[in-house]
């Protein structure tokens, strides 16, 4: 018979709303008892296998590089983040996108994770040290013994059933024929007892079958072995990524991941397998130096370095030796780098440069410094696109030196424009052009 799930179920339509029936709900549960082409242990791993790689679980394990492709959390909104990849298929982010792509809504945050993914990989083969999985072992004896405790209550709520019917089997057998009205009670009396020892064959079942199996002592000798060799294991070639996701899978239920402000800090909250959980900090490269979260005490400690008389050179040494960072691709400041801060800041006046005259310039043709302020990015992703051949370019001479010019007319910096106000997971570059035969141009 199928239940009825109310919360289904349609007005007016009394047959709606049923549900096929299921094992752990079922009153009498006999498995094994007509041919079947699988076990019935076969069947239970493939349908945990098809629950987990539901797009609202973790998924299946993938072969990108993100290692916690499933199990990245949202802190903000408690939504599951994806992991995005570059055109490339390399560079991977972990991107919270679900509002977006539900409601419309901006992303709620975004972050490379490379340096997630080594954070937690240290994490995690610092929980496999022999020291932590020898307290892990004890706490698995511990949880032996809490087996075997409610083992031996399973066995005596068993003979507690089978005494009751064989106590209610030989009141029955004790009555004589003419007593027929005693009879049926006690016969009843009989079989109700007998469907209670049914049910709980049942339970018990269920339960030893859904139990987690402890590991044998040959198991527990390898586990003691592997960890020895497991920083090694992990960063061999032979090791995969998908068998990097799996042993995530195995220690991790989940992670709940928030960027902090659009700064460099990020919380991290690990949920354990087991219930444990912990808490991580994680300082991850930004894009600009405003984006850091000391931004302010960095701008005051040198603005102060300043007035008292110190260069940018010297400047920057002293906010070495105080362990102060840049944003990102270094680990120490240098004279440019303090000089563009202070300029930004407006504490120092920027350095003139003589304007370069170009001659022989075409139509729709820039300069890199033009076109990157035309279009709002950075000068080395326009260097990049040239190189790729994305754009076309031709070298002139300015003066004593040279400088390239780049061909870009009204619609390519439309297209372009628009291309960098597309979110990252979506954008395209623009593809490579053709190298065509005009002497002056080179891709």
């Amino acid at each position: 018979m199928r239940a009825t799930d109310r919360r289904r179920q349609k007005p007016g339509r009394p047959g709606t709303g049923r549900r096929p029936p299921r094992a752990g709900e079922a009153d009498v549960f006999l498995p094994a008892r007509v041919p079947a082409y699988i076990t019935r242990e076969q069947f239970d791993r493939n349908q945990a296998q098809l629950r987990a790689n539901r797009a609202d679980h973790l998924g299946p394990v993938r072969s990108g590089t993100a290692l916690l492709s499933g199990l990245v959390v949202c802190g903000r909104c408690g939504l599951r983040m994806t992991a995005a990849y570059n055109n490339a298929g390399h560079a991977a982010r972990y991107i919270c996108g679900g509002q977006n792509s539900s409601y419309g809504a901006p992303f709620c945050q975004s972050l490379k994770s490379a340096p997630v993914d080594e954070q937690i990989t240290s994490i995690v083969l610092h929980a496999l040290e022999p020291a932590a999985l020898e307290a892990s072992l004890a706490v698995a004896a511990d949880l032996q013994a809490e087996r075997a405790a409610l083992e031996q209550q399973w066995r005596q709520r068993l003979e507690r059933a089978q005494y009751k019917v064989d106590q209610a089997r030989r009141r029955y057998a004790s009555t004589e024929p003419e007593n027929r009205l005693v009879a049926r009670t006690l016969e009843r009396d009989w079989e109700e007892a007998l469907a209670e020892q049914v049910r709980l064959v049942a339970d018990h079942e269920r339960f030893r079958r859904e139990r987690p199996q402890a590991p044998g002592p040959a198991e527990l000798d390898a586990i003691r072995q592997l960890t020895a060799d497991l920083p090694a294991l992990w960063q061999a070639p032979t090791t995969s990524s998908e068998e990097r996701q799996t042993i995530m899978r195995f220690l991790l239920e989940r992670i709940l991941l928030t960027v902090v402000d659009a700064s460099e800090q990020v919380h991290l909250e690990c949920h354990w397998h087991g219930g444990s959980r912990t808490t991580h900090t994680l300082i991850r490269p930004v894009a600009r130096v405003k984006a850091l979260s000391t931004y302010a005490a960095l701008l005051a400690r040198a603005i102060d370095l300043h007035r008292a008389g110190h260069g940018c050179a010297d400047i920057a040494a002293i906010l070495n030796q105080e362990s102060w960072r840049p944003p990102k691709r270094r680990d120490t400041f240098n004279a440019p780098m303090v000089r563009r801060l202070l300029t930004t800041a407006g504490v120092i006046e920027p350095g003139l440069r003589r304007p370069r005259t170009i001659p022989e310039r075409q139509p729709d043709e820039w300069t890199i410094r033009e076109l990157a302020q035309e279009l709002g990015v950075p000068q080395p992703t326009l260097y990049n696109w040239v190189q790729n051949g994305r754009l076309l370019s031709r070298s002139v001479k300015a003066g004593a030196g040279s400088a390239k010019l780049v061909t870009a007319d009204a619609a390519t910096i439309a297209n372009l424009k628009t291309m960098r106000a597309t979110p990252p997971p979506w954008r395209r570059l623009p593809p490579p052009l053709r190298k065509t035969n005009h002497p002056a141009l080179d891709s």
